[in-house]
């Protein structure tokens, strides 16, 4: 069972944070959550094990539903680049 940190001892969740959420929910790894954002993969990574303290979550793939059973908001937009193709590696 997942253990939500709670809104009171937890601080925002910023607008960058939360693309990474979306990006996450989307399956995008910390390589391709930084071609996107153009931010290294480290990071991502941070941005990622900063998410996970907030939300109180020991994984990864369980930010995006934390999230939502938190705020009750759909972490995946409906529309954007988040859902777009995914870039080619160079």
């Amino acid at each position: 069972m997942i253990e939500l940190a709670t809104e009171q001892k937890t601080k925002p969740i910023t607008p960058r944070q939360r693309e990474v959420i979306a990006l996450i929910a989307a399956g995008c790894s910390n390589d391709e959550v930084g071609l996107r954002l153009g931010i290294s993969p480290r990071t991502a990574k941070a941005h990622s094990d900063a998410l996970r303290q907030k939300l109180g979550v020991p994984r990864r793939r369980q930010i995006p539903i934390a999230y939502r059973l938190l705020t009750g908001e759909d972490p995946m937009p409906v529309h954007g680049w988040a859902l777009g193709p995914r870039p080619r590696r160079r």
